[in-house]
């Protein structure tokens, strides 16, 4: 499915509040996606809602979610497909006011609204799986035992095709009320990132085994 340079909004996808926060473009939409790889699906069981994290991968305008054969409301899908929600969210800061009110966070968020599908045709598998790992650590795949037929059999993979969907960002410092300027509590902007720390080689490495070029790249080490 080739990616349109702008996904419509839809009255899922347009905010009741802050709606100047909201995005559609898909170079927004996917760099989103792209800096992560767990995403929460939501969707319905029984009656009641059920909400799943669960690993994900971006080919295009295809979302590779990650799931469990033995999962009943999953297996729905391999049918006439899964109503799911989709999010996905990164936290860039906390935001102090001076106001417990105005406290907030900037993050990046997406959400995406559809009907995933249960992947069968083999070869689409492979890709997804690939992708699914590569999303984790890039170019991991061609370093690692591929599924067997009995693990790739206790694997679901759904598809969901993006088209219902939008960002959602909040960046910048405090937003305090004017009166409250002169308040004497420390406010502003407390940074989160995410660190990627040394690998530490399992006990049962050959001893000083060499570093793949691949992790080094994604390690910095």
């Amino acid at each position: 499915m080739s990616s349109p340079a702008e996904y419509a909004p839809t009255p899922r996808t347009v905010p009741t509040r802050s709606r100047e926060r909201a995005a559609y473009d898909a170079e927004t939409v996917h760099a989103i996606l792209d800096d992560g790889y767990l995403c929460h699906m939501g969707f319905i069981a029984d009656g009641l809602p059920v909400v799943l994290p669960t690993l994900y991968a971006r080919v295009g305008s295809t979302l590779y979610l990650h799931g469990s054969t033995g999962s009943r409301p999953l297996r729905t899908a391999s049918g006439d497909g899964l109503p799911v929600c989709v999010t996905a969210t990164r936290v860039d800061g906390l935001v102090l006011a001076r106001s417990g009110m105005h406290h907030s966070i900037n993050y990046r968020s997406v959400v995406a609204h559809g009907t995933a599908y249960r992947v069968q045709d083999p070869e689409e598998r492979r890709l997804a799986l690939d992708a699914l790992v590569d999303t984790v650590v890039p170019g991991r795949s061609a370093d690692c035992r591929p599924a067997s037929a009995k693990e790739s059999a206790q694997t679901a993979i759904l598809r969901l095709d993006l088209a219902e969907v939008s960002a959602k960002i909040r960046s910048g410092g405090v937003n305090e009320d004017p009166e409250d300027a002169d308040l004497p509590h420390w406010a502003g902007v407390v940074p989160i990132t995410t660190v990627v720390g040394d690998p530490v080689p399992d006990p049962g490495m050959p001893a000083g085994a060499p570093l793949p070029d691949y992790l080094r790249r994604f390690t910095g080490a």
